[in-house]
């Protein structure tokens, strides 16, 4: 399952109001930590990209940096 895919299940399951309140805090938790984990992946890969590919996405690799540099938990 891909992970947009794992957030928006795990958001869904978060929105039932049938769940107990202990496990809808803690699937808030996991979308919260899955979130997390996706933006340090994509930001370690974005770094990763050559000056062609950036160019490629329409992204200056000065613009790639900043956002590589940015810590995990800023959107």
């Amino acid at each position: 399952m891909s992970h947009s895919l794992h957030v928006a299940h795990l958001a869904q399951l978060n929105s039932q109001n049938r769940l107990p309140s202990l496990a809808r805090i803690l699937v808030s938790l996991a979308v919260v930590v899955t979130k997390w984990d996706m933006r340090q992946k994509s930001r370690r890969t974005l770094l990763a990209l050559d000056p062609h590919e950036l160019d490629d996405i329409g992204v200056s690799p000065s613009a790639a940096l900043r956002e590589s540099e940015k810590p995990f938990w800023k959107d």
